[in-house]
């Protein structure tokens, strides 16, 4: 029986075309530009970040980072940025009587604004928040912790597979690959993701028949 269910955040909890777009706008860059890269650092299996380094090489991401939110042009998150499915369905698994938290790789910022949000969660914390980020080890450490359940009955839920999938099954959690945001969709049908996958799903709904058993 599933008693705890861990959530991703970015392109499982929350849409990143915004946050894409502001990075764009802040760099003077077309917007569309940047979403190629984004595009194209996927397909290779890098990072995210990767693809604001190959707009302008040798960027301080941290520093551009700080000069960003000191002209009040920092992280921003609201209702709009939520997938539809993220409150009904986070709802419907606490009714079930599921633990759930949201612990994904984001800024401190970040988890004070998901918070803001007040989604239907037990927890929301971030990588900023435990000093450590995924893929690291000691992440989903910090993951069993706070589960407060066997690791056999907590899934992680997540897009990324080298960030969410093969680390959390490492860490002996059960995984649930999400087919949404580019990630989710170009790796969907990888034959290691599907292998390390316990469930392969196209919407967070389909977790409280996965959490009924």
């Amino acid at each position: 029986m599933i008693e705890t269910i861990v959530f991703d955040v970015g392109e499982t909890i929350t849409r990143d075309d915004r946050y894409w777009a502001s990075w764009a706008d802040w760099l003077g860059a077309p917007r569309h530009s940047l979403s190629a890269l984004v595009g194209a650092v996927v397909a290779r299996g890098q990072d995210n970040a990767e693809a604001l380094r190959l707009l302008r090489p040798g960027i301080d991401i941290d520093a551009e980072y700080q000069a960003r939110e000191a002209a009040g042009r920092g992280e921003a998150l609201d209702e709009a940025d939520l997938y539809a499915d993220v409150r009904p369905a986070l709802t419907a698994l606490r009714e079930l009587g599921v633990r759930v938290i949201i612990a994904g790789n984001q800024t401190s910022r970040a988890g004070e604004l998901l918070r803001d949000l007040d989604l239907p969660a037990d927890l929301v914390v971030t990588s900023g928040e435990w000093h450590v980020a995924k893929p690291q080890p000691q992440f989903f450490e910090r993951v069993r912790e706070v589960a407060r359940a066997a690791p056999s009955a907590t899934v992680y839920v997540g897009d990324h597979p080298a960030n969410d999938i093969f680390p959390a099954k490492a860490a002996g959690l059960r995984t649930a690959h999400i087919r949404r945001g580019p990630w989710g969709h170009l790796w969907a049908d990888d034959p290691e993701v599907a292998a390390a996958a316990d469930w392969r799903i196209d919407s967070l709904f389909q977790l409280a028949s996965i959490a009924k058993g």
